[in-house]
């Protein structure tokens, strides 16, 4: 019988072939009409704007350039589609909670988002990348309550790990988890990660293997 140990090793090992392999955009969707048909397993990342979605994204796959980094907050502007060699869809959201833009075009942004997620049957489940440094902010708490009103599974990520303290990891952690903790539709486990270290990387790429894995 297969240790716990091997069986989060073979987990690894999954999700490094998973995101070793080709990835490439597949299209983009600015509203509702240009979605493309579902199909396979969708995994979407949703955030704050500048909480480091399109780094992440870089990060698992190997890429440097697959999703566009900006440090304008506001950059992405439209749900992004990722095929990763008909494995997996990646689904880079665009970010809330501020973008450089008209109220309206923010509006359009939330229908879109809004019909996606409470639409998207193969949705496996949504990232939530919280900035580290703030842990969940209200706009945060407010697409949690969405998710799970639309019983839409999600894992927090917790992004920029590198810049918290080590005395300062565990209490992000705890306090993060506390705020989980009557959230229906909230995975339990929570991933500290950093695109510029690489922490946690390998980490998030087990949980999508082992999330793929469940759902086959």
């Amino acid at each position: 019988m297969a240790s716990e140990a091997d069986e989060e090793a073979a987990l690894r090992e999954a999700g490094r072939l998973l995101f070793a392999g080709a990835a490439d955009f597949a299209t983009a969707a600015d509203k509702l009409e240009s979605l493309p048909p579902m199909q396979g397993h969708e995994i979407a990342f949703a955030g704050r704007s500048n909480v480091g979605k399109s780094s992440l994204i870089n990060s698992l796959t190997g890429r440097t350039t697959l999703a566009r980094t900006s440090h304008t907050p506001g950059r992405t502007q439209q749900l992004n589609f990722f095929d990763l060699g008909g494995k997996l869809t990646l689904v880079d959201m665009p970010g809330y909670g501020y973008a450089a833009v008209s109220k309206a075009k923010v509006a359009a942004w939330t229908e879109l988002i809004h019909a996606y997620l409470q639409g998207r049957a193969n949705l496996a489940r949504v990232y939530v990348l919280i900035d580290a440094r703030h842990g969940i902010k209200p706009n945060d708490g407010e697409v949690l309550d969405e998710l799970d009103a639309a019983a839409v599974s999600y894992q927090i990520v917790l992004t920029k790990g590198d810049a918290l303290k080590k005395s300062e990891i565990q209490a992000r952690l705890d306090a993060t988890s506390a705020a989980l903790a009557r959230r229906p539709a909230a995975y339990p486990e929570i991933i500290l990660t950093s695109s510029r270290t690489g922490e946690g990387i390998a980490e998030l790429r087990a949980s999508v293997a082992r999330l793929l894995a469940e759902r086959s």
